[in-house]
């Protein structure tokens, strides 16, 4: 039985939850907007000029970086949690977030070193990003070193939670030398968001995005032959280094890319892919791989409706709805289930 045939309804189910969270998503907000304006506005224009700006420059931006981020965190878990054969690796396990938290300390943090009001001019959305995009590059880099000359995937993921313990170390001593007011700056940072984004940003995320999801496709074939062993892989012609170093940098991109525009989100990573394995019932990537892309999608969403407290002018943080709403789901999964599929 093909795939197609296997799973094609379910992927279709998938598909149209996706699109009713969506549409969902973009109509919750603190002003109330009818659903024939919504529509209105993304397929044309409408008389309320306020209505427009809100949902085509905040809500759907916000909406569209939800997709790509619960995605994204998804499929990166996917390939850590195979490359590593351990159920517990998450996209953040080769200290990737952790050099972007680095990068935005020193930004953020930085002055209360570096002194006062020079580098407190400098803070800035963009420095932010670029801060912990090149925070992420050097730990993508130094890991890609390590990788080429170790053999052993057990001491990668040891050396990449290293480098994760060393950044930590950083980033307290700066903690240790920083106002309060830098302090809450940073951890409002960690909390996570997905509106901030205009137009511009989210094309500049998209790219890159993109970029590691190509690699995450190309891997395929090789994700599937790790499945039952290094030894078999290679046994099946599989290059190994080659393949490891595809699959840790397509991680890399796609994670370091959303912590740099939406901060460290937590859960999604480690438990869309258990989720998925759950309800598939397979390990075959060529079906995981699409199924985590639309389940962390719709998760995102889900959780972000939720943290916009409809009806509230607050918002919660999205790291703290993604823990609460999605853990006692995926308990409930794998006591229901009463075993762990990989």
């Amino acid at each position: 039985m093909t795939i197609k045939k296997a799973y094609g309804f379910q992927f279709v189910v998938l598909i149209l939850v996706l699109f009713i969270c969506f549409f969902i998503n973009i109509g919750l907000g603190s002003v109330h907007i009818p659903f024939k304006s919504i529509l209105g506005s993304l397929f044309g224009t409408i008389d309320n000029n306020t209505w427009q700006v809100i949902i085509k420059d905040y809500r759907l931006p916000k909406a569209i970086t939800a997709i790509l981020v619960g995605s994204g965190l998804g499929i990166s878990g996917l390939l850590m949690q195979t490359l590593f054969r351990n159920p517990l690796a998450g996209p953040f396990v080769l200290g990737i977030t952790s050099g972007a938290s680095l990068g935005v300390a020193l930004v953020i943090l930085g002055s209360g070193l570096f002194g006062g009001l020079l580098a407190m001019s400098l803070i800035s959305k963009w420095s932010i990003v670029i801060a912990a995009s090149l925070g992420s590059f050097l730990v993508l880099l130094a890991v890609l070193a390590v990788s080429s000359k170790v053999r052993d995937t057990m001491a990668i993921l040891i050396i990449g939670l290293m480098f994760g313990s060393i950044t930590a170390a950083v980033v307290s001593v700066l903690s240790y030398f920083s106002s309060a007011e830098q302090l809450q700056q940073y951890i409002f940072w960690g909390f996570g968001s997905l509106s901030n984004l205009s137009w511009q940003e989210l094309l500049i995320f998209f790219g890159i995005y993109s970029i590691g999801l190509i690699l995450s496709i190309a891997s395929i074939k090789g994700l599937n032959s790790l499945l039952l062993g290094e030894n078999y892989a290679k046994s099946l012609g599989l290059n190994l280094r080659q393949s490891r170093l595809v699959i840790i940098l397509a991680t890399s991109l796609i994670a370091g890319t959303i912590t740099a525009f939406a901060g460290p989100i937590a859960f999604i990573g480690l438990a869309i892919p258990h989720l998925t394995r759950q309800i598939f019932k397979t390990s075959n990537h060529r079906v995981l791989l699409p199924a985590v892309f639309l389940y962390g999608a719709i998760v995102m969403l889900i959780c972000d409706s939720i943290a916009q407290l409809p009806g509230s002018d607050y918002t919660l943080p999205i790291n703290a709805i993604t823990a609460i709403v999605g853990a006692p789901v995926v308990i409930w999964l794998l006591v229901r289930q009463r075993k762990m599929m990989f």
